[in-house]
């Protein structure tokens, strides 16, 4: 049977957001983040898979940092093992 993965969301500011990131990577548990704007809707989503090293986060904590710059309020939608 299958694992059912559970959801978990986390209100953040603007200013908050590339912390609670590296937060939930440095977990490890996490299968798939995605950012929502104020209105709900999907602004980034970050695809982790097996082995995905944090050299190739890179880019992602960038455009998190670019995100951050111009969002007040957002949701991060983590999607756990």
């Amino acid at each position: 049977m299958p694992k059912k993965s559970k959801k978990e969301e986390f209100k953040v500011s603007g200013d908050d957001i590339v912390k609670k990131v590296k937060e939930i990577l440095n977990e490890g548990n996490a299968r798939r983040i995605t950012i929502k704007n104020e209105d709900d809707k999907s602004i980034m989503e970050i695809p982790l898979t097996l082995g995905v090293a944090g050299a190739l986060l890179a880019p992602y904590l960038a455009a998190i940092g670019a995100i951050a710059a111009v969002v007040t309020n957002c949701t991060i939608v983590v999607d756990k093992k």
